[in-house]
């Protein structure tokens, strides 16, 4: 089968496709025949090594396909069962095994490629609209990369529980499609935070979605209202420097957290939750999935490269 294999930490170069054996279950396993697999930016940090990752490994921590054979005592799958599964590497490949308490089952109304590229994003856009900071309706919140993946997704998913959403975005072609998945104002990264207080009155919003880091998190503090929060997801941008905490306090008491999705799933009731209520928004067409360009797996290194250099909007597939 093609997988590919990272054999050192690097640039997308280190990306490269090869011939492996075709693997087999073990116990509590399932092999999986790829359909999709989503290219996230987890997948950058343990390219990098900025996430520890032990060499060789196939990366690819997001994909959907169907069940092939399954493993000793595994009683919820069975061949032919259309599956996913998130934060388990792997799914850059034709073929995946994966424990089966880390898989979830695909409905029939959700397309394989839909599920693969709406699965890590979207229960993320879940835990952190609905635990991380409960949106209410009302709220005003602040996106950041609101015409990527997961922007457009969280847009979405705040959205609908009723919040007043202002998204930032690089260019004016990808502030339209954050208006177009729902934004109520969007801008530029320039000197958004006194734009964030002009719109919502001197307040500040009730919380800063931020998975950019270092470019954004000081004007996310400032976007804050008094007790707000910023949930620092991500950082695409590159990782936040130490700071003073004191700076929390004179920011007006608010909080900071720098959330995970494996702490928000780990428990496989919560998984089997999240995943479901993700699906239906999909099947329902309450959340699109915007899928910006399927590369072949060959091609894995452009489509890191390309998401590293903000030249992707939505949603990247690689198609094995």
């Amino acid at each position: 089968m093609r997988a590919i294999v990272i054999t050192r930490n690097g640039g997308p170069e280190v990306l490269e496709a090869s011939e492996r054996p075709a693997p087999e279950p073990g116990p509590g396993e399932v092999l999986i025949d790829v359909a999709a697999a989503g290219v996230n930016f987890i997948d950058v940090y343990f390219r990098t090594g900025a996430y520890p990752q032990e060499t060789p490994y196939t990366p690819g921590v997001e994909a959907a396909g169907t069940v092939a054979a399954v493993g000793e005592g595994v009683g919820e799958f069975s061949v032919g069962d259309r599956v996913a599964w998130a934060n388990v590497q792997g799914g850059y490949a034709e073929k995946a095994v994966v424990p089966a308490d880390k898989v979830v089952p695909v409905p029939e109304g959700v397309g394989l490629e839909d599920a693969a590229a709406s699965l890590l994003q979207g229960m993320t856009a879940h835990y952190l609209t609905r635990a991380t900071y409960p949106v209410r309706e009302g709220d005003t919140v602040l996106v950041h990369a609101a015409a990527g993946g997961m922007g457009l997704l969280l847009t979405q998913a705040a959205k609908a529980l009723g919040a007043r959403v202002l998204a930032t975005a690089s260019t004016p072609e990808k502030e339209k499609l954050a208006k177009d998945a729902g934004a109520d104002v969007t801008m530029g990264y320039d000197g958004f935070a006194a734009r964030v207080r002009e719109l919502t009155g001197g307040e500040g919003v009730a919380v800063v979605y931020d998975g950019v880091g270092a470019p954004t998190f000081d004007g996310s503090l400032e976007s804050l209202r008094r007790r707000g929060t910023l949930a620092l997801y991500g950082a695409a941008g590159g990782p936040v420097p130490p700071f003073d905490p004191q700076r929390l306090n004179r920011a007006g008491s608010v909080f900071l957290t720098r959330p995970s999705l494996g702490h928000y799933v780990e428990e496989r009731g919560e998984l089997l939750e999240r995943a479901a209520d993700v699906y239906a928004w999909v099947e329902s067409g309450a959340v699109k999935v915007h899928v910006g360009r399927r590369y072949d797996l060959a091609e894995a290194a452009g489509a890191h490269a390309d998401l590293e250099a903000r030249r992707s909007t939505g949603k990247l597939l690689l198609i094995p």
